[in-house]
This record gives structure tokens, sequence and C-alpha cells, in this order.
């Protein structure tokens, strides 16, 4: 089972990522967008972490925040 961050959390970590991987959040976005055509979350955590060595929680906070901007772009 997965963990649940609170909005705080999950701000923190976007805000440690470009400190941890040494790249931007938007740079992970664009690589999200352009990796294979996974749907499950799950799948593009698992899929960030094998492929570019991140960490759970950074890997999740970035799918995370990749599918709250996809929602938002839906809604415009």
């Amino acid at each position: 089972m997965s963990q649940v961050f609170s909005a705080e959390t999950h701000r923190n970590l976007l805000a440690r990522i470009p400190h941890c991987t040494g790249r931007e959040v938007a740079d992970w976005l664009r690589t999200v967008e352009e990796g294979p055509a996974l749907v499950r979350f799950e799948e593009k955590v698992s899929w960030l972490r094998s492929e570019h060595d991140l960490a759970y929680g950074h890997a999740k906070a970035i799918v995370h925040e990749y599918d709250l901007r996809r929602a938002a772009r839906r809604l415009l």
C-alpha cells in the first residue's frame, strides 16, 4: 500500500527535488510526459525509480504533481 502525503509534505518534497537530484521539477515533469505511456500511478513511480534511480518519495511527488497539472489543464 502506498503512503499518502499531506499537501505540506508534497510541497516540501518538491522543493527538495532539485537539490537531491540535480534537476528541476519541470525537467522531471517533462521526463514523465515523454516517458512510456504508463497508465497506473504506481507504474509511473516504479519507472522513475528504476530508470532514474529516484527515491520513492521523490518519484511519487513528481508523478503526483504531473497528475495534478495534467488534471488542471483538462479543466481549462
